[in-house]
């Protein structure tokens, strides 16, 4: 009886210390979620204006006059 009550109470000992790393260990992946899904504010770069036209017309205005 003794060697099983010995056992006993070394599972017993560990256990805490079990929990809490295998908390520690799954914290991240179930993090993960749920930072996937708050899609709802998304911040987005500006669209990016096409200039081009416009310096090319600059540039042969200005050959132009200077003939």
């Amino acid at each position: 009886m003794n060697r099983i009550a010995d056992n006993a109470m070394k599972i017993l000992r560990l256990l805490p210390r079990a929990t809490l790393i295998l908390m520690l260990l799954a914290a991240p992946v179930l993090a993960v979620p749920m930072m996937r899904a708050d899609t709802g504010h998304r911040i987005e770069a500006p669209a990016n204006k096409n200039r081009s036209v416009g310096f090319v017309l600059l540039v042969s205005l200005q050959r132009g006059q200077a003939l």
